[in-house]
């Protein structure tokens, strides 16, 4: 039986921290493959602390990857709590577009990692799914949303839009498919 993982001392997660960070940005900038070196440079560690926290190119990607993905997945019920329904979704969306984004330049890797099996099985769409599902609800309970709109089905129009659009994708058609998106959600208009 393997022992239990001990937690992280404050600066080792904070160095943790600091390289997620650092990757993300770098990653968002380039693609997944800037030198590690310059990304520990950059975190202000050494390729050592590195290779401790993350010891192979595909768990700093999974780790930037599952950091993102959480932020989405969290982002969801702060919106709500200081945006109405429909605002919240629309906000919610323009955040999920940036993470596809960042998943353009990792999307190699990931798959590498996945085919392999040294990166575990994605659950990127259930969790985009419960995200939007809490916005649904509260959008349906207070009359802004339909009642009767399945969450993965929002799901599929947006992962629709990202992938016709592309990665070289015009953010102002991004930004008209996304309304349209959110418009579909309403009650139809009673005569």
């Amino acid at each position: 039986m393997a022992a239990p993982e001990r937690p992280l001392r404050a600066d080792a997660r904070r160095n943790r921290d600091r390289l997620v960070a650092e990757a993300t940005a770098a990653f968002a900038a380039a693609d997944d493959t800037v030198p590690l070196e310059d990304i520990a440079r950059r975190a202000g560690v050494g390729i050592g602390t590195l290779y401790r926290h993350f010891p192979t190119r595909e768990a700093l990607v999974e780790a930037v990857y599952a950091t993102e993905l959480d932020e989405i997945a969290r982002s969801a019920a702060a919106l709500l709590e200081q945006l109405p329904p429909d605002a919240a979704l629309r906000a919610w969306m323009d955040r999920y577009a940036q993470f596809v984004e960042l998943k353009r330049g990792l999307v190699d890797t990931l798959r590498a990692g996945w085919a392999s099996g040294r990166i575990a099985t994605s659950t990127t769409r259930e969790r985009v799914t419960g995200a939007i599902a809490t916005i649904l609800t509260a959008g349906a309970a207070s009359g802004v949303f339909r009642a009767d709109t399945e969450p993965d089905d929002v799901t599929a129009l947006l992962l629709g839009v990202f992938l016709s659009t592309g990665p070289d994708r015009d953010s102002a058609q991004v930004a008209r498919l996304l309304d349209l998106v959110l418009d579909s959600l309403r009650p139809a208009a009673r005569a």
